[in-house]
């Protein structure tokens, strides 16, 4: 079986987990709406936990599997990049890297920042899985919604969005394929320009910036992961200030495609009477009169059910 084929028929598979519910961890029903409306501000902080339980659950998932059984297993790497990874009579070897995602949460606080350079063979897709407890706040893992891309889409989406020298640049992790595997640099950054406070000032040095750009061979905006082009960008830090910004990379902001369609189709979701997005707003609102009652009157949660736990 060729890369390409395991990662098309793992792809399939992993399709069919909407409505799927993993039996990892159970979120017992509020006994009062304040109690709700409580678990509703922190039932977001099982996200990693349960993020780290949907790739386990994955592997047994695929491994499950008849087609994969003759040539392999599928296995989760921890630390290691991709998440995922098929070991068998396969090469080069295919993968998953997971992004777990509670659309409840304000934004997609995953990122992807892993360089072009990881992509050239095609072997490694991005997996996103949108889950929510099966009764919105409390319950077990209900998979809302999968979506796949090519790990090669997703990073030339992130770089292609964000770099835009000298305002913005991209860089590539040094070479440190001679160190050991925990000390391997992988992930890109970004990195903003850091302006003047003296206007006059602050034009001469992007004047300076794009003269020097523009000796640059080719198309000096275009991203390039190659060392001669990194080069020159080191040259550019160098000599003008830059800072590291410290939300690059998440996934709802690096502009693919496939990534942004899937989180609007899971926001106009139906789920117990409203839709995901309009939960999200409701439940960010801190409005907590409207999310009592929102939540009253969809999941049921009445002032009788702290009564009857009283008696108990």
């Amino acid at each position: 079986m060729k890369t390409k084929v395991v990662i098309e028929k793992a792809s399939a598979h992993l399709r069919e987990l909407p409505g799927h519910i993993f039996d990892v961890v159970n979120v017992s029903k509020p006994v009062s709406p304040e109690a709700a409306v409580s678990l509703a501000k922190v039932v977001s902080k099982l996200s990693p936990m349960v993020g780290n339980m949907i790739e386990f659950n994955t592997c047994e998932f695929l491994n499950d599997k008849e087609e994969f059984k003759t040539f392999g297993k599928w296995k989760r790497q921890d630390p290691g990049f991709p998440d995922v990874i098929f070991e068998g009579n396969v090469s080069p070897t295919p993968g998953f890297e997971i992004k777990a995602w509670f659309p409840l949460a304000t934004e997609i606080t995953a990122r992807f920042k892993d360089s072009q350079n990881h992509f050239l063979d095609d072997k490694t897709y991005v997996a996103m899985i949108a889950w929510l407890p099966e009764f919105l706040i409390f319950g077990r893992p209900k998979i809302m919604g999968v979506v796949i891309a090519s790990g090669d889409s997703v990073a030339k989406a992130r770089d292609s969005h964000y770099h835009k020298p000298p305002n913005y640049i991209v860089m590539e992790p040094e070479d440190t394929t001679k160190r050991a595997r925990n000390l391997q640099q992988t992930n890109t950054n970004g990195y903003k320009w850091q302006a003047s406070e003296d206007s006059a000032l602050e034009a001469s040095r992007k004047n300076e910036a794009k003269a020097m750009m523009a000796t640059w061979n080719g198309n000096p905006e275009q991203y390039l992961a190659s060392a001669d082009y990194q080069d020159k960008l080191r040259e550019l830090m160098g000599k003008f200030k830059y800072r590291l910004d410290t939300n690059f990379a998440k996934m709802d902001r690096i502009g693919h495609e496939g990534i942004e369609k899937f989180a609007n189709e899971i926001y106009s979701q139906e789920f117990h009477g409203m839709t995901i997005g309009q939960w999200n707003s409701l439940l960010s609102s801190g409005n907590e009169h409207a999310i009592k009652q929102a939540l009253a009157t969809h999941l049921g949660i009445t002032d009788v059910d702290s009564e009857q736990a009283l008696l108990k």
